[in-house]
């Protein structure tokens, strides 16, 4: 039994080295909650510095900073290994699942605080059936509530869209 555990660690150590691209993805896409989207499109240097502020705050820090540094760790990881961390996006990304891209790692939609899996799937869906003139027109064929919305704008996701239907003349 032993054995078997020994062997499984030997094949992730060699996907770590060898193939670090691919093990990346796979490992968040394993584990994908407590993943502070805002903090990783600062690059490397605002994952340290949420790694700093959080070890400075000690055991003051909340349970879900806590699991969040965690993952900062592995990121800052990342990044010193070249591989950079691409934002959301609604044509490239997945729904759960991260993805390598040229090199990169594409965030899924699922990797967004407040994004369930269910609305994940749905906002997946709604993107990949075809392009939207407003993010209003977005959010009713993905059926998500405003929030999601709201947070897919805040890291920049819906940038290319504008809020409604409506045009101005003047």
């Amino acid at each position: 039994h032993a054995a078997a555990y020994v062997i499984s660690a030997l094949r992730v150590a060699w996907y770590k080295v060898y193939k670090p691209l691919e093990f990346y993805c796979a490992y968040f896409t394993a584990r994908p909650e407590d993943v502070e989207v805002s903090v990783l499109m600062k690059g490397r240097e605002g994952v340290r510095t949420y790694i700093r502020d959080i070890k400075a705050k000690g055991k003051e820090a909340t349970p879900k900073e806590t699991a969040v540094y965690n993952n900062m760790l592995i990121f800052n990881e990342i990044m010193a290994r070249g591989i950079e961390i691409l934002p959301i996006n609604l044509k490239k990304s997945h729904a759960t699942k991260y993805l390598p891209e040229d090199g990169k790692i594409r965030l899924p939609f699922g990797a967004l605080g407040g994004v369930g899996t269910n609305a994940a799937v749905a906002l997946y869906d709604a993107a990949s059936k075809g392009d939207y003139i407003s993010k209003e027109e977005f959010q009713v064929a993905s059926g998500v509530t405003k929030s999601v919305i709201e947070a897919l704008n805040k890291v920049g996701a819906l940038d290319e869209l504008p809020d409604t239907n409506q045009m101005t003349l003047f």
